[in-house]
Parts: C-alpha cells; sequence; structure tokens
C-alpha cells in the first residue's frame, strides 16, 4: 500500500466529517455521557459515520478502531497490523464549550506506530498531514505548505497547555524549565502547532486515550519531532489491554533536555 495515495482521499473524509460537525455546531445540540463520563454529541456520531463509511470503501480490508464504535477485545485487536485508529472528534468539551478547538483525527497505525494522520480543523478548514516517505503539511484557504518543529526553543519557551487538565506535576515541571509562555488549547491542536514550529513543547501529564494522539503523533514525527514517554520511548499502539496512553512529551525543539526536566519533577 502507497501511504501517498491515501493522502488526497483521507483529507477530504475529514473534511466531510467537519462539515457534518459544523451543521450541528450550529445548531442547540444535546450533550450526553458516555459510560466513562466523557460527552458525546450528534456530531461526533455524524463524523464518525462519514469517516467509518469512507474508510471501509476505501481500504475495505484494514479494519478500524474509533473513539465511537466501542473498543473491540485484545485478543482480536491485537493481530490488526495496520488498522485505522479514528477520533471522529477530538475535544468534545472544546465543542460543547464552544470555543472552536476541536478536530477530526484519522490515523493508520503500522507495527504499532502512526505512520499516517490528518487532523482537520473544521471552524478554521485547516488540516495537518502527516506521512512517512511525504513529510509533514499544513493546508488552508491560502494554500499547501510544508512544515517542520522549531530548530530551537524560544526565549520564553512557548509550551502548549492543555485547557482541560493541569497539576502539579505539571507546575513543577515548568518551573525547572524557566521562562516559560504557556499557551492553552485544547484537542490535537496542541500536537500540531508543535509540529509546525508555533510551540516548542507540550508535556501531557494526564489521562488521554490511543485515538486522541495517533494523528496528530504523525504529524509531529514526520515533521521531525518526537512523541515520547517519560522513560524515553516513542509513545506506541495497540500494544495492551486498555487503549490509555501513558504520560508523554511531545517533542519539537531539541536543544534542552525535557525528559531529564520532566523526570525531575517527583
Amino acid at each position: 500500500m502507497n501511504l501517498q495515495d491515501l493522502i488526497e482521499p483521507v483529507v477530504e473524509l475529514a473534511q466531510q466529517a467537519g462539515d457534518a460537525i459544523l451543521e450541528v455546531y450550529a445548531t442547540d445540540f444535546d450533550v450526553q455521557a458516555k459510560d466513562d463520563d466523557s460527552p458525546v454529541t450528534q456530531a461526533d456520531l455524524a463524523a464518525n459515520k462519514i469517516i467509518d463509511a469512507g474508510l471501509r470503501n476505501l481500504t475495505s480490508e484494514i479494519p478500524i478502531i474509533s473513539e465511537e464504535s466501542g473498543l473491540p477485545p485484545y485478543s482480536e485487536r491485537s493481530s490488526w497490523n495496520p488498522y485505522w485508529l479514528i477520533d471522529p472528534l477530538d475535544g468534545t468539551r472544546e465543542f460543547v464549550n464552544r470555543n472552536d478547538e476541536f478536530t477530526v483525527n484519522i490515523a493508520l497505525v503500522r507495527d504499532g506506530r502512526p505512520v499516517f494522520g490528518v487532523v482537520y480543523v473544521p471552524v478554521t478548514a485547516v488540516t495537518y498531514v502527516g506521512c512517512e516517505g511525504a513529510g509533514a503539511e499544513r493546508r488552508d484557504r491560502d494554500g499547501n505548505c510544508d512544515i517542520a518543529v522549531a530548530p530551537e526553543s524560544a526565549d520564553p519557551v512557548r509550551v502548549a497547555g492543555s485547557r482541560s487538565h493541569r497539576g502539579a506535576s505539571l507546575d513543577a515541571f515548568l518551573n525547572r524549565v524557566g521562562n516559560v509562555e504557556i499557551r492553552p488549547m485544547g484537542s490535537s491542536l496542541k500536537f500540531c502547532r508543535v509540529a509546525e514550529g508555533a510551540l516548542d513543547i507540550y508535556p501531557r501529564l494526564g489521562p488521554t486515550s490511543e485515538w486522541d494522539t495517533a494523528a496528530a503523533q504523525a504529524v509531529v514525527e514526520q515533521a521531525g519531532g518526537a512523541v515520547l514517554r517519560l522513560d524515553g520511548k516513542p509513545l506506541s499502539y495497540n500494544e495492551k489491554e486498555d487503549i490509555l496512553n501513558p504520560n508523554f512529551l511531545v517533542v519539537g525543539a531539541r536543544d534542552r533536555d525535557w525528559l531529564g526536566l520532566i523526570n525531575e519533577v517527583d
């Protein structure tokens, strides 16, 4: 399978899902709670339907894991290679709060790594693509351009922060970094801003699931960055029963020992 042949049809799928999300966003929509108390809306379900049908038509032989379709048992999915991993609406809380910072995430995972990813931002119509063998790019109304992480960190260090999660461990890390500028934002936008060099580092010391991170990780890695567990290994996929990620760092600029700083926190 040529990954580059997937770019245009998957970008189109993500944009179609984004259009469906915006249709709901413009209404007085309902919010329900899933079993884990996380929110879900008609927009999540509409986007999931579009992406699921589109991927099955595009690559019928490749299985799909989606946040909105339920997680197959590990005994079944452990042998899937490759497989699609999607979050039809990443940042549902941002969607509910109407702050525009939500995305559509579609990734292809092979050998435990996201080798292809599309992240679409419906409100701004910005698309990020990461494809092994083709690099990373940003697409917007002005055209397409290649993107790369920052060659060195700025002063102050530009740190992506979650709107929904903050804690003592993160504060301790920031104190060790020193002069920082925190830029709060939601969803996988944090990864993408690191990938295009607008931010230097994103420390994630809180819960995420694999469908939250895979597509954007592909973008970061193809832009020259890294997504690392705190033991220094790349964040990996489909290697255990649950789908929760450990704490990790999204690294753009490589001029500082971010792992050393984060591991000194305790």
